[in-house]
């Protein structure tokens, strides 16, 4: 799934949350299968209402590599799986360029259950949800993320920026490398942008120490 977030939902969730969430300790380590358990029974935003299933992540648990999308789509949300379909094609052929599959990476999204309509998630349910994808990144320790689209860089970084300007521009999150990379649908609809994808790949490829792509 890939929305647009306006300038004005970004200020609001910039106003209302900031990038007051942090990595908090535990008092043991927590495991996916914990979270995953608990997310089951969330009613913690008006999203559980509509969805089929929590598309809560996929992938190596102890991942050297993390994306994160902004939310499912009616196919994730039907297969509980997140990036499937012509978008989740498109990202599979991304990670194989840099000698990796699917099973080696970590895919989840910034929201766990499907917005009505593919919308992009608003403040409020990006609010409820995030806690949960931060755990998920304490309990996998990944090397690097990567965000995919301008919602999971906003809400991720709670920034507010164009995916177009700021695309390739290394971040941080509570100590963790982030790079922004635009989206796979919003490829499948500009597919001349996809070599500064091809780009960013390389330099996560480059971060990672992997061989240089063929």
């Amino acid at each position: 799934m890939s929305g647009t977030v306006s300038r004005r939902i970004v200020a609001a969730w910039l106003r209302e949350v900031g990038v007051d969430y942090v990595l908090r300790p535990t008092a043991r380590e927590e495991t996916l299968e914990d979270i995953r358990k608990e997310l089951t029974e969330c009613r913690r935003c008006p999203l559980c209402t509509g969805r089929s299933t929590v598309v809560f992540g996929v992938g190596n648990p102890r991942a050297r590599l993390m994306f994160v999308g902004e939310g499912p789509g009616s196919e994730e949300d039907r297969r509980g799986e997140p990036f499937v379909g012509a978008a989740g094609k498109r990202l599979d052929r991304w990670i194989a360029r840099i000698g990796l599959r699917r099973e080696d990476v970590y895919i989840a999204n910034i929201v766990k259950c499907r917005p009505p309509g593919n919308r992009a998630p608003f403040p409020d349910e990006a609010k409820v949800c995030l806690p949960y994808l931060l755990r998920q990144i304490r309990a996998i320790r990944p090397e690097i993320i990567c965000t995919l689209g301008a919602t999971a860089l906003n809400f991720l970084l709670g920034v507010e920026g164009k995916i177009t300007r700021e695309r390739g521009k290394w971040r941080e999150r509570d100590g963790i490398p982030v790079l922004p990379t635009y989206h796979p649908a919003f490829i499948l609809r500009d597919a001349a942008r996809e070599t500064e994808v091809f780009e960013d790949f390389d330099a996560l490829a480059s971060r990672l120490r992997l061989p240089p792509a063929k």
